[in-house]
């Protein structure tokens, strides 16, 4: 799928890309999931479309590039894969100074409210810088919706976990699974920062020296220390899932323990009563007590004795 996007004010237009020529009037051209015909049509416009094999390789050298008069981006970020479930992909920025084309296979919700949102922005769209810089506000202000979220999610989690009466086995195995999935988001994002700050490290100087561009140049910089803000805020959620993570574990064993020293209490309680039971089971031909009349409910009141005695002891030392 391609979109096209023009000026219009302050905001932008979508296009009809229609043919290739359309193309050339476009400002922003988004492609998402590109085939051979989209790329072949952006060749011919100078744009060499990387593939999501090139668009994975790691090395800063294949993210991070100038050629014939493009910078080529890329960076990760999350978004929402076909089957609607939450994955870091990357995606590619090819800027020039005419026009932003992004290369991405899945999707991230700045892409779909970027265009709406371009107008208020304050930056405006009177070039493609312009509109790279508003797309790179975007980004950071959904990443701090994916920090702040994970806040709320750990705040839910703190509440049960230091709440002991509205504690279960299962509701803490919830915690633990909750905390699990908000420690992948939180990978998400921060993945998301660390290739977003190299990005904006690389492009900050190149349009610095574009005409015009001075007031674009400081924006960047105060990107870059909005990514470091968020970046410890990070920082803080991540020490945060670790102490979550280890109060759940400690809740769930001390738990368990509880239910294994209940368990051991109740076979030691029944101790005495089976070992006069085992004097008296055994087969001597000489034990006198056993032909008196009474020696049956005194043997059951020996074993009942010496299990309340037992109970009465842990009571006193108060393990029950």
């Amino acid at each position: 799928m391609i979109r096209a996007f023009q000026a219009d004010g302050i905001g932008l237009k979508p296009l009809e890309p229609g043919a290739g020529s359309a193309l050339k009037d476009a400002l922003w051209i988004d492609l998402f999931q590109p085939d051979s015909a989209i790329t072949t049509t952006l060749s011919s416009l100078g744009l060499d479309v990387p593939s999501l094999e090139d668009m994975e390789e790691i090395e800063l050298s294949n993210r991070l590039y100038h050629d014939d008069g493009v910078d080529y981006l890329t960076i990760v970020v999350p978004g929402q894969n076909a089957e609607d479930e939450q994955i870091s992909a990357p995606v590619t920025f090819m800027l020039s100074a005419e026009r932003l084309v992004t290369v991405r296979h899945h999707a991230p919700r700045p892409f779909v409210t970027f265009p709406e949102r371009a107008q208020k922005t304050g930056l405006g769209v009177a070039s493609a810088d312009h509109v790279f810089v508003g797309l790179v506000q975007e980004i950071i202000g959904r990443l701090a919706d994916h920090l702040e979220a994970i806040g709320r999610a750990l705040d839910q989690v703190a509440r049960l976990i230091y709440q002991p009466q509205v504690q279960s086995q299962e509701a803490l195995r919830g915690a633990l699974a909750q905390i699990g999935g908000e420690g992948e988001r939180l990978g998400r994002v921060r993945l998301a920062l660390l290739t977003l700050g190299r990005a904006l490290n690389h492009i900050e100087p190149v349009i610095a020296r574009r005409p015009g561009a001075k007031d674009l140049a400081k924006v960047l910089k105060t990107e870059l220390r909005d990514i470091d803000a968020l970046d410890q805020h990070a920082n803080f959620l991540d020490s945060r899932l670790a102490l979550a993570s280890d109060a759940t574990l400690g809740t769930i064993d001390l738990s368990q323990n509880q239910t294994v020293k209940i368990v051991s209490l109740v076979s030691v309680l029944f101790l005495p009563p089976t070992l006069i039971a085992s004097i008296y089971g055994m087969n001597f031909a000489y034990m006198p007590e056993l032909a008196l009349r009474w020696s049956y409910p005194a043997a059951l009141g020996l074993m009942l004795a010496s299990a309340v005695i037992s109970w009465a002891v842990f009571r006193w030392k108060g393990w029950l």
